[in-house]
């Protein structure tokens, strides 16, 4: 292992950073004129159980969060493992990211789940912070469901994976 000692060189810190796996989440929700709106994420994280509180990173040149922003509820669907070409097409700046797409709102909220997710969480903003050249977004969870057969889209090492189960025993200290 080499350090590095500048910590500020993008580079560096984007292998640092790739070498974390993280799952991958859709942020969306419905605009007032009924288009939906969305973006990809793998800076989710829960925060807190009580409130219900999880967490997103938001580049600050996003486009999409300004427009998520303003809205009272969005859906956070936590992308499973088939899923990878829906991240993709998400992330890509431009265009109808929607289109081809198989999603929902939810009438009464406006928040917009993908189809075939793992979990959905219908979320309203709490709490929005400053940090570095992201914000980070608190979400309160008002109501969610999970699929426990389906498995989650992971990324990492700059590249989109599955979980693999290891052999452990209940004796062996992890």
């Amino acid at each position: 292992m080499n350090l590095h000692v500048v910590p500020t060189d993008p580079a560096a810190l984007r292998t640092a950073f790739a070498s974390v796996p993280q799952s991958i989440v859709a942020l969306c929700g419905l605009d007032p004129t009924g288009t939906p709106h969305g973006v990809t994420a793998s800076s989710f994280t829960p925060i807190s159980l009580e409130p219900p509180l999880v967490s997103v990173a938001m580049g600050k040149g996003s486009a999409t969060w300004p427009v998520l922003r303003q809205m009272p509820r969005l859906g956070i669907s936590l992308l499973s493992h088939s899923q990878a070409a829906i991240c993709r097409k998400l992330a890509v700046k431009g265009g109808d990211r929607f289109e081809g797409l198989r999603w929902r709102f939810e009438a009464g909220t406006g928040a917009v789940f993908i189809d075939a997710a793992v979990a959905e969480l219908d979320c309203e903003l709490f709490d929005e912070l400053p940090a570095g050249d992201h914000s980070i977004v608190l979400l309160r969870i008002k109501s969610l469901c999970v699929d426990d057969q389906r498995e989650p889209l992971i990324f990492h090492g700059s590249d989109f994976r599955r979980l693999a189960a290891t052999q452990t025993s209940a004796a062996t200290p992890l």
